[in-house]
């Protein structure tokens, strides 16, 4: 059982009768990442996580696939899993797929064998009826050899993504992944409407001490989102990020003609992880009618 401070507030949009005076532009998520402490420290299970996204008022989640690593093909559990989000309420959106090789990999072998390792979480994800796996474009090379590579693994995944009616979503993950004109350039060369990206707010650390315009990157992403991770660090005392204007990130979002989820990821140290979600959650709904 959640703190009694965490209890969802009431529906976006609602006035002070509680009655909805209109409908949010964006839904909310919960990214599994957010408890990654709690989980790792067997506080929580994976299992547990529908639950107590449901219980902070959360309609969907996103899956780690690190907190099931040895269950991917295990039927039985991913019906568990299933149930516990029927009950919950709460809708499985994506899985977010790390430590399966790299899709941009220089040697093609290895190339195909990430894709290969991927295809195991394209079958859990479709057991739990989530839209996407999350994957990685990481690479080495130039530029272009890194945005050929990257876009070869790609979109082999893309199409047996496809032949699952599920999307491959890449997120800005460091490197080159984090600048977002040489990711928008492998989501082109991809040229599939089953690839697309996951914008993360604040992942845009290129390596080497630099670090990517987050405005610029998420701006360049958005025309091939199929997902949005409003990624948080750190709040002041009146509930406002500290390194993200999330106004002027929201904006570009819904003039993007974006309306589907956006994720809570709370990443930082500064609060608990309870009240990291509840304090990103709260900001996000300042602007769910805006």
């Amino acid at each position: 059982m959640l703190a009694a401070t965490s209890l969802p507030l009431l529906p976006g949009c609602a006035n002070n009768a509680g009655v909805l005076t209109q409908s949010p532009w964006f839904r909310l998520s919960l990214a599994e990442w957010s408890f990654h402490r709690t989980l790792f420290s067997k506080k929580m299970t994976n299992l547990d996580f529908p639950s107590a996204a449901a219980e902070l008022g959360f309609e969907g989640v996103e899956y780690v696939n690190q907190f099931f690593k040895d269950k991917a093909k295990d039927e039985a559990y991913l019906a568990e899993l299933n149930n516990r989000c029927t009950d919950s309420g709460v809708q499985s959106l994506l899985i977010m797929c790390d430590g399966e090789g790299a899709l941009g990999d220089p040697n093609e072998a290895k190339r195909k064998r990430a894709v290969e390792n991927h295809l195991k979480w394209l079958d859990a994800a479709n057991a739990l009826d989530c839209h996407s796996i999350r994957v990685n474009a990481s690479s080495s090379g130039s530029w272009e050899e890194q945005a050929q590579r990257a876009a070869d693994g790609l979109r082999a995944l893309t199409e047996e993504g496809a032949k699952r009616g599920l999307s491959i979503i890449v997120e800005n993950h460091g490197g080159l992944s984090s600048n977002g004109a040489w990711l928008s350039q492998v989501i082109r060369e991809v040229d599939h409407q089953g690839c697309g990206t996951l914008p993360d707010f604040g992942n845009f650390n290129l390596g080497g001490g630099k670090t990517y315009d987050r405005y610029k990157g998420v701006s360049e992403m958005m025309p091939f989102a199929k997902a949005v991770s409003a990624k948080s660090h750190e709040f002041d005392d009146s509930g406002i990020e500290v390194h993200t204007d999330y106004a002027r990130m929201l904006k570009i979002v819904k003039d993007a003609g974006y309306r589907g989820f956006i994720g809570v990821e709370y990443e930082g140290g500064a609060h608990s992880e309870l009240e990291g979600i509840v304090l990103t959650r709260d900001l996000l709904k300042r602007h769910q009618c805006s």
